[in-house]
This record gives C-alpha cells, structure tokens and sequence, in this order.
C-alpha cells in the first residue's frame, strides 16, 4: 500500500512539473515571432512607385510624344516615344497651364520631371525615381531646357502649378557629343512639373 501511495505521489510531482515547463515555455516568445519576415526596403532600392503613385486619367499625345496621365499632378507621368527623325526646332506643349508666378530665363526652380529620348522613348533621367525635386538653376543647363520652362520667342514661360512637355532638337541640347547614355545628336523630351520658383531673376 505504501508502495502504491509514494508511486502516486510520484506520478502526480511528474504530472505537476510537465506542466509548469510546458507552461513556462509558452510564456516565453519564439526567436521567429520575434524578427520580421522581411526587413524594411533600403533607400538604394526605392523606386518612383515607392514614392509617387503613377499618374491617372487623360492620354495626350504632341508630335510623336505620348503622355499618360497627362493631367494628374499628383503622380509621375509615362512619357513614350518613337521618331526616326530628330526633331530641327524647340517645341512645348503644356498639359496643364499653371496659375501662379512665371518663369524667366534666370529663374531657379523646383522641379519634378522624367526625361526620355525622342526617338525610343528610354528613360535617362527622373527626379520621381530619385524620390524628391530637383531645384535647378535655368543659367546653367541646355538651352532648350532654360528655353523650354523660362521662354523664349514664340514660347511662353511656364508657371508655377503647371505640367509641361517640351521637345529639345540636339542643337539646344548636347549637339553631337555623347552624354552619358544619351546618344550623339539626340532629340530630348522633358515632361516637367513646376513646382515653385526658389528665385526668379531678369
């Protein structure tokens, strides 16, 4: 009988002390639970939808250039484009007319734009895929750029709230040397936001 007793006593101390581990490991958080399944995007990988959302709404199309949410201010637009022929003189056509101060020649200004080739619509250069505006003094940069958002004859400037595209024959752009990715004679197209005038000059 005390034999079956103690080795009941033992069996309930076992029983009691399953229990108390079992209950003590499931306190306790798991290393997995613990770490996230996927760590946080660095900002070498960020891309313009990381940051902008892609523009919506209206197609518009100038001269070989298309324009995919052409009006949308509040997202990047997707500019295509595909001429064989470069193009001889500065042409712009503005998707939204601006309400706010005008451009000069020697502004500095806020902008946010992608540019692309003329001719198969590559992508050389955007400020929505480097995540922030670029300010940028229109003294110092191709003259179909300072032209094409400061003015010129036969072309008004642009204002501040306004989206732009402008059409630059390689005369007023790099001519026939090589920048870059961007070919020798090339025509470059610039669809710009103008966000706001840092200074304005002249």
């Amino acid at each position: 009988m005390i034999a079956s007793i103690v080795g009941t006593v033992v069996l309930v101390v076992v029983v009691v002390i399953a229990v108390v581990m079992l209950t003590n490991d499931n306190s306790k958080p798991s290393a997995k639970s613990s770490t996230p399944s996927t760590p946080p995007p660095s900002s070498a990988s960020t891309t313009a939808s990381t940051h902008y959302p892609a523009a919506k709404g209206s197609t518009v199309s100038f001269d070989g250039v298309t324009v995919t949410g052409a009006q949308d201010l509040s997202g990047y637009p997707t500019a295509t484009a595909k001429n064989a022929a470069p193009a001889t003189k500065l042409e712009v056509k503005d998707l939204v007319v601006g309400k706010g101060a005008p451009a000069t020649p020697a502004s500095t200004v806020t902008v946010n734009y992608v540019g692309i080739l003329y001719s198969d619509g590559t992508v050389f250069d955007s400020s929505w895929n480097r995540g922030m505006p670029s300010d940028i003094p229109l003294t110092g940069v191709l003259p179909g750029f300072t032209q094409g958002i400061g003015g010129t004859t036969g072309v008004a400037p642009m204002k501040v709230g306004g989206r732009r595209v402008i059409i630059i024959p390689p005369a007023l752009g790099y001519g026939a040397q090589q920048n870059g990715t961007i070919p020798p004679n090339s025509t470059l197209v610039f669809v710009i936001d103008l966000l706001k005038l840092t200074a304005a000059t002249g």
